[in-house]
C-alpha cells in the first residue's frame, strides 16, 4: 500500500536522576558523597533509507518513544545514555511541524539523519554539590524530560523527470518502454493508481522518471487521484507533458493541456513554472489533430515531440532532448526553516498563575528543581529557596502582590509564603 503522509508524535528519553549517596567502607565511616550523574536520555532519530518506498510502517503506529538514561550510582558511577530510537523514512521524506506548513528537514539522499526529538540530560549526582561548607549535600539533581513533538512526515519522490496528463492518455505505456517499471496498463481511466518510478537509460547515462497519476480537472480540490499525488512532482526538474492527440476519446488536446496546466497553477504556482516538453502521443491512432496543435503549442514557445509509446517512434528523440535539458536544470531545493525546538524549556522559563487565591507557578525548572530536592534535608532545603530567588520566581511573586500567608503551589509542593 502506498502511503506517503503520515502524522506521528515523537517521544525523546528523560534524562537518569541523580544518585545521592555517601562513601561507607571499613576504616572510612565518613568518606563524603559519591552519588553520580545520570545518563542523558535517548534521542528520536530519522534516517533516510533508499530501501523503503512507503511510509505504511508508520501509518499504524502513532507514538515513538526512545529510552530514558539510567539513573547514577553510588561510588561515582554514571548512568548509562538512553538508547536512540532510529525511525527509517523513504528517500525524499520531509519533516514538517504538525499543523504548519514549516519545513524542518529534508532527507533527500541515502542516510541522511534528523534528530526529531532531544533526549533530556541527566541529572547530577550530590557529589557534584560538595564544597567546602556544604561536605554532606543530601541532594542530587533531577534529569530533565525529553522532548516531546507532533511531526508531519511527507514524502515526494525523488524524480529528474515527471509523466503529467490526464488519465489514459498513455503515460504509463511511456514509462515501459523506456524503462524497466512495470506499472499496471489498461484501456480505462485510473488504472495507475500509485506513482511509479523508472530509471531511464539513454546511451551511458540515466535519469530517474516518474508515471504521476489521476490529474484532472479540478486535482487542486481534491478532484480524482491529483490531489493526493501532485506534490510527487515538486522535486522533478523536468515535466513531460503527455497529450493524447489521437482524438479518439472526443477530446481537444489544446483543451487538455490548459485544463491541466490551470491545475498546476492552483495547486502551486512553483509547479507551473517547470520546464515542460509536450509528448504529443498515440500518432499511431490518427495525426488528424497533431498538426494543429503542434503549431499551437510551438508558438507557445513549447517544444513538440510526435511519438506512439505503444510502437515506440519518435520516443528516443523525446528522450535524448529530455536528458539535455537536465543538464541544463538545477536540482530544486526545498525551504528549510531553522528548528528552533529545543529538547527542554529555557532552564529560567516560568509562568505565575492565580486561581482562587493560590499562585501557581510552573515552567520545567520548577519541575526539575521540585524533583531534585529532599525536603527533608534541611541544606536541601536551604538550596531550594535560594534557587527560587536566583531563578527570580520570588520577584515574580511579589510583583503580582503575593501577601504573608497566601499559598503558592509547584507542581506537587505547597507552602505559605512569608517574606
Amino acid at each position: 500500500m502506498f502511503i506517503d503522509v503520515a502524522h506521528i508524535t515523537v517521544v525523546a528519553g528523560n534524562g537518569g536522576n541523580g544518585c545521592v549517596s555517601f562513601r561507607r567502607e571499613k576504616y572510612v565511616p565518613a568518606g563524603g558523597p559519591d552519588g553520580g550523574d545520570g545518563g542523558d536520555g535517548g534521542n528520536v532519530v530519522l534516517v533516510a533509507d533508499k530501501s523503503l518506498a512507503t511510509l505504511m510502517d508508520l501509518r499504524y503506529k502513532k507514538k515513538y518513544k526512545a529510552q530514558n538514561g539510567e539513573d547514577g550510582k553510588g561510588k561515582k558511577m554514571f548512568g548509562q545514555k538512553g538508547e536512540d530510537l532510529i525511525i527509517k523514512v523513504p528517500v525524499g521524506t520531509l519533516v514538517k511541524v504538525s499543523g504548519t506548513e514549516n519545513i524542518i528537514a529534508d532527507l533527500s539522499e541515502d542516510g541522511a539523519c534528523f534528530i526529531a526529538a532531544k533526549g533530556g540530560r541527566g541529572g547530577w549526582g550530590n557529589a557534584r554539590f560538595a564544597t567546602a561548607t556544604r561536605q554532606t549535600p543530601n541532594f542530587a539533581k533531577s534529569g530533565t524530560r525529553g522532548q516531546t513533538r507532533d511531526i508531519t512526515l511527507e514524502l515526494k519522490l525523488i524524480a529528474d523527470v515527471g509523466l503529467l496528463g490526464f488519465p489514459n492518455v498513455g503515460k504509463s505505456t511511456l514509462l515501459s518502454v523506456v524503462s524497466n517499471a512495470r506499472p499496471k496498463i489498461a484501456d480505462y481511466h485510473f488504472t495507475t493508481l500509485v506513482p511509479n518510478l523508472g530509471v531511464v537509460n539513454v546511451g551511458g547515462a540515466s535519469f530517474i522518471m516518474a508515471d504521476i497519476p489521476g490529474i484532472i480537472e479540478g486535482a487542486s480540490e481534491g478532484v480524482g487521484l491529483g490531489h493526493d499525488f501532485l506534490r510527487h512532482i515538486e522535486r522533478t526538474r523536468l515535466l513531460i507533458h503527455v497529450v493524447d492527440v489521437s482524438g479518439c476519446e472526443g477530446r481537444n488536446p489544446i483543451e487538455d493541456f490548459d485544463a491541466i496546466n490551470a491545475e498546476l497553477e492552483k495547486y502551486s504556482p512553483v509547479l507551473a513554472q517547470k520546464p515542460q516538453i509536450i509528448a504529443a502521443n498515440k500518432t499511431d491512432i490518427s495525426q488528424e489533430l497533431l498538426s494543429q496543435f503542434t503549431e499551437e503549442m510551438e508558438r507557445r514557445g513549447y517544444k513538440v515531440f510526435p511519438v506512439s509509446a505503444a510502437t515506440r517512434r519518435g520516443v528516443d528523440d523525446l528522450l535524448n532532448y529530455a536528458y539535455n535539458r537536465l543538464m541544463e536544470i538545477p536540482v530544486p531545493k526545498f525551504e528549510v526553516v531553522e528548528d528552533e525546538a529545543e529538547p527542554e524549556i529555557s532552564k529560567t522559563d516560568f509562568t505565575v498563575t492565580v486561581e482562587d487565591g493560590v499562585y501557581y507557578v510552573e515552567g520545567e525548572c520548577v519541575y526539575n528543581l521540585v524533583n531534585s530536592t529532599n525536603f527533608n534535608d534541611h541544606e536541601s532545603l536551604a538550596y531550594f529557596q535560594r534557587t527560587l530567588r536566583r531563578l527570580g520566581i520570588i520577584d515574580e511573586l511579589e510583583k503580582q502582590e503575593i501577601s504573608d500567608g497566601d499559598l503558592v503551589n509547584l507542581y506537587d509542593v505547597e507552602f505559605e509564603y512569608y517574606k
